[in-house]
This record gives C-alpha cells, sequence and structure tokens, in this order.
C-alpha cells in the first residue's frame, strides 16, 4: 500500500456549496443506530427471498413529538439487506403507503426498467409485486431508494432509502473490519429541516436547485456518537441526501484509509484526511483508531460542523494490515470504430438541452458492448453535478483529459461528480438489456427534467417495452390524493420553464437515438 497520504478533496472549493448545519435546541448526544440485518423469508444454496415493505411510521428524531417519516420494514429509512454474489435474488414488493411508489437498485445490475425500478415500475398503494434478479458483481455497498419521477426527491426526503450489501469472496478473504455493528458501521448521511411539532414539509422547504437540509441526520439519528471497541473500524459512507455534499475529515486529520468506491474495492488502498462524498456515492474506507487510549474522543466533522463523536474505549492491540491489492477490476476494450458519446448536464433541469420525457428513447447501446462516455457539466460557474447511471457500474477514465482522482483508479462506479465546466470521461458497459436513466443525482434536478433515458438492446432479439406516462401517472396521484390532476403538485413541475407534463407528446426517439423507437410494447421480460 502506498504511503503517499492525500490531503485534499480534489474538487475546487469554489465548486462547493454550503448551507450552515445546526443541531436543534435540546438534543443530547445519542448511540448511532445499526440498521439491523434484513432477514430472508427463505434462502437456499442457490436462492434468497426477501420481502420489501414501504410503511409510515414515526420516529423519535427529535425531542417532543415524533416526526412523521416512511421507510422499508421500519418506520425510517430501512434494514440492510444482504446479497451474495451468485445467488438469485427473489423480491415481494409491498407498497402500504398512502400514494405510488417505485423500489430503484441504485448499484445493482438488474434488468430494465420494471425491475431497475425506476419511473416506469410504479408500485400502486396495497398492491405487492415480484421481481427477481441474479448478483453477478462484487461486494459493495448498494441502496435502494424511492424513484417515482418527479416525486423521487420528496418520498427519499420522507425516509424511503436503505442500505444493500453485496458480499463475495474476495471480501470474505481480506483481513478488513467486517463484524457489523461492532466494528463495521453503515453511515447514512442525510440533512433535512424540521418544522412546526418536529415534522418534515418538502413542499415548504423545496428548491429548484436542490435542498439543504439544516441539521444533519446520520443512520436517522442526530448528534450520534460510536462506541469504539475495537483498535480498527471500518465506515460505510451513502451520500443519502437530496444536494448536500459531505467534505468529511477528522478533527485531528487522522488518517482514513479508503478501500471501495461505489461498486467494488479500489485496486489498492488509498490513505487520506479528507473525504468528498456527494448525493448518490459510496465510500468505504478503514480508521485505526490505534494512536488513542481509553477515554479519548475523535470526532468526524464535514467542513467545520460536527457530524458523529467517536468514543474510544478498551481494546486489543491489531496488527493487521491491509494488502497492498484487494481488487482487480475488468477493463473492456472499447472498438476504437466507436464514436465517444457526449452527454451534457445543463442547468438545474437539462440533459443534452432537454428537459426528461418519460416516453422519449435518448440513446441506444449494444448490450455488452463497451463504449466511451463523455460527460460535461455545461455551466463553467455553478455547483457539482454527481452523474449517475441506472442498471451498470463504469470506470473513470479521465477528467478534461488528465487522470482521474486516486481514489478512482480501477474501481467500479456508478455516481462521479463532474465539476463546472468539467468533463469526465467513462468507459461504460451494460451487462443487461432494458431501458435505463441516466441523471443528476441531486434529486431535485432529475425530478426537475436533467435525466433522459437508454435503451440497451440485444440486435438479434430486440424488445419492446411499455413505458410510464405522464398524464397515468398524475392521474394515479390525484386519485390518492383526493385531488383533480390539474391540482396534483410534484416538485420539479414548480421549476421555471419545466414542460414535463407536455413532455410526453415528443415521446419516441430523439435524434441522439440511433434507428428503432422503443416506445411501446411487451414488458422487460
Amino acid at each position: 500500500m502506498s504511503e503517499k497520504i492525500y490531503r485534499d478533496y480534489f474538487e475546487d472549493k469554489e465548486d462547493f456549496d454550503y448551507k450552515n448545519l445546526k443541531i436543534p435546541e435540546g438534543v443530547e448526544a445519542q448511540p448511532l443506530t445499526v440498521p439491523p440485518v434484513l432477514k430472508p423469508d427463505k434462502e437456499t444454496a442457490t436462492d434468497v427471498w426477501f420481502t420489501l415493505e414501504s410503511i409510515v411510521g414515526e420516529s423519535q428524531i427529535l425531542p417532543g413529538e415524533k416526526t412523521k417519516t416512511w421507510g422499508y420494514n421500519a418506520p425510517l429509512l430501512g434494514k440492510t439487506m444482504v446479497v451474495e454474489k451468485g445467488k438469485r435474488v427473489h423480491v415481494t414488493l409491498k407498497n402500504s403507503l398512502p400514494e405510488l411508489t417505485t423500489y430503484h437498485w441504485h448499484g445493482i445490475e438488474v434488468p430494465g426498467p420494471i425491475t431497475d425500478g425506476g419511473c416506469h415500475a410504479p408500485v400502486y398503494p396495497g398492491e405487492e409485486k415480484q421481481i427477481e434478479f441474479t448478483v453477478n458483481q462484487p461486494a459493495a455497498l448498494t441502496w435502494l431508494h424511492a424513484h417515482p419521477c418527479p416525486s423521487t426527491a420528496a418520498q427519499v426526503w420522507m425516509g424511503l432509502a436503505m442500505g444493500v450489501v453485496v458480499t463475495d469472496e474476495n471480501e470474505a478473504k481480506l483481513p478488513i473490519p467486517k463484524k457489523y455493528g461492532i466494528d463495521e458501521f453503515p453511515v447514512i448521511l442525510q440533512d433535512r429541516t424540521f418544522h412546526e411539532h418536529n415534522q418534515l414539509d418538502y413542499r415548504a422547504d423545496y428548491n429548484q436547485m436542490g435542498i439543504f437540509g439544516d441539521t444533519p441526520m446520520i443512520n436517522g439519528v442526530v448528534r450520534p456518537y460510536v462506541d469504539v471497541t475495537t483498535q480498527k473500524v471500518r465506515l460505510l459512507f451513502l451520500g443519502g441526501s437530496n444536494r448536500r455534499e459531505w467534505r468529511l475529515h477528522f478533527d485531528d486529520d487522522l488518517v482514513m484509509t479508503q478501500i471501495a468506491g461505489d461498486d467494488s474495492f479500489l485496486p489498492h488502498p488509498i490513505k487520506m484526511t479528507k473525504l468528498l462524498v456527494t448525493p448518490g456515492e459510496r465510500l468505504q474506507v478503514v480508521v485505526d483508531f490505534g494512536q488513542y487510549h481509553e477515554g479519548d474522543v475523535v470526532s468526524l466533522y464535514t467542513d467545520d460542523f460536527k457530524l458523529i463523536e467517536f468514543r474510544i474505549h478498551k481494546f486489543e492491540d491489531d496488527n493487521s494490515e491491509i494488502p497492498a491489492t484487494v481488487f482487480t477490476p475488468e477493463i473492456p476494450e472499447v472498438d476504437p470504430s466507436l464514436p465517444v458519446r457526449k452527454v451534457t448536464m445543463d442547468g438545474c433541469d437539462k440533459m443534452n438541452g432537454k428537459r426528461f420525457a418519460m416516453q422519449r428513447i435518448d440513446m441506444k447501446q449494444k448490450v455488452g458492448q463497451a463504449e466511451y462516455w463523455d460527460v460535461t457539466n455545461s455551466k463553467k460557474e455553478g455547483m457539482i453535478h454527481p452523474f449517475h447511471i441506472h442498471g451498470t457500474h463504469f470506470l473513470v477514465v479521465s477528467r478534461n483529459g488528465k487522470k482521474p482522482y486516486p481514489n478512482e483508479v480501477g474501481v467500479y462506479k456508478d455516481t462521479v461528480p463532474v465539476a463546472p465546466g468539467e468533463t469526465v470521461r467513462l468507459l461504460v458497459k451494460f451487462p443487461l438489456e432494458g431501458v435505463f436513466m441516466y441523471h443528476c443525482h441531486i434529486i431535485e434536478h432529475e425530478d426537475a427534467g436533467m435525466m433522459a433515458q437508454i435503451e440497451i438492446f440485444d440486435p438479434d432479439h430486440r424488445k419492446t417495452y411499455k413505458l410510464m406516462d405522464m398524464k397515468t401517472l398524475t392521474k394515479a396521484f390525484a386519485e390518492e390524493r383526493g385531488v383533480k390532476p390539474e391540482d396534483v403538485w410534484m416538485p420539479g413541475m414548480d421549476t421555471e420553464g419545466c414542460d414535463m407534463k407536455k413532455a410526453d407528446v415528443v415521446s419516441g426517439a430523439s435524434e441522439e437515438a440511433d434507428h428503432a423507437d422503443a416506445s411501446t410494447g411487451a414488458s422487460e421480460h
């Protein structure tokens, strides 16, 4: 492992947005909640069955009245689902919410659009649906969240997000902390604003540029601490906020050894004192508390605000070392005759100059064919846009023609921050067929229209897909909320000039797509 220690966030400070955080009056320090592991309904050597139920609950987040929240098999967020590489996963999706929702597997390679769980896969109130997929990817922290366009942000704000851990033989062999809840902790980074009676009010907080909450919430806990009982601790960070970037560092610049990114381990561990986590990203680090003594307190900050206290208890010496090589990625070859795809993120509501249309296919790519994508943040000044692709992972090739950041080299990712005026080249290969979305993961931006769709096809076995349309979606929300369709409020539609209600009029293939139209027909199966 390289002894070089990186001491900056790589991104330029002037590209950061910021809003002050605060701890509400009367909140005492409390233990970090560790989401329990979701128990399978049934499991065999080759298959596993789960039930995921979206429910309405109440959570004691602040002193006083409980907060109305939504979650998966829990009042807020969810339980951690663990799946093993090579297994067939069968999932019952049960919606016990008062409105339709979807179940998007962020980071899991599944067919699209139904199993992927984006906008085209609604599960209506009181309904159950069955999906299944085979896990065929390396160990990683992925996640599940709601994705009903254009109400994704509102439902995530209410709590619909949870970790999905993929395990494999390589991880099992690595000498790293892996005792869940003892020396391995998921850290879901979110921020919320609490209103009268400790309630969330997404509509009151809505901002088309993305919502900053003013209170940090880590695994659903405000002002958490962790009792450190082992010398080394593994932290699995998940950027679960709608808008906020997290610039993490310890108060004494304690070194964090990053071992994993979104969808795999890094080829080689990277030592850092500062870590940037943007919305949608996941980064895993190992922290060695060997220099501290019982009774010491070490704090993790974002900027100048304390997020988590690590309270040191007595522990045994741990002389284990992380290997110099922990993962070897497969790097597919790209046919040099293929053109480089160009994707731009424009303003806060457009992709390649267009707002999202639910029935429009913007690009097509052959299944299993590796291609280069140049993803550009077209604004020369402004904010970082985290770019996410459904249904696959990618490799970061370059930034403005130069090397990627050290912790991006050779690691599978599905979300990558793109700075103002920057072009990031990605190596992208889809393993499965379907219609998939790609978008900015500032969730208000995707809801407002900074999202597009790609069809992944087998030229010898072309499929057609039945895609959701805005009229059907709006009618469903109207019936569920007891209002007229014209009175339905869905965030994103209020964005100045947003034409999502009109966008379906231009459904079909756009000029960026090649020959065939894929707007209607059978499901993905």
